[in-house]
């Protein structure tokens, strides 16, 4: 039940945390250089990791 509510808490987050991965991704491009192949798979994987950390501290904090 812990994971089902971790997960309703982060699908929720998902429309908040675009606007921070859009900046981090920037930022990441801007000092390491990534190729644009990768820029939205690791767009996506920041939204998604964002939205479980805010989903994790929301269950638990």
């Amino acid at each position: 039940m812990d994971a089902v509510l971790t997960l309703v808490f982060s699908i929720v987050m998902l429309f908040f945390m675009i606007y921070p991965a859009m900046k981090i991704t920037e930022w990441i491009d801007a000092k390491i250089g990534i190729p644009d192949r990768w820029y939205k798979p690791v767009m996506l994987l920041t939204v998604l990791v964002l939205s479980l950390f805010i989903g994790v501290f929301l269950k638990y904090a």
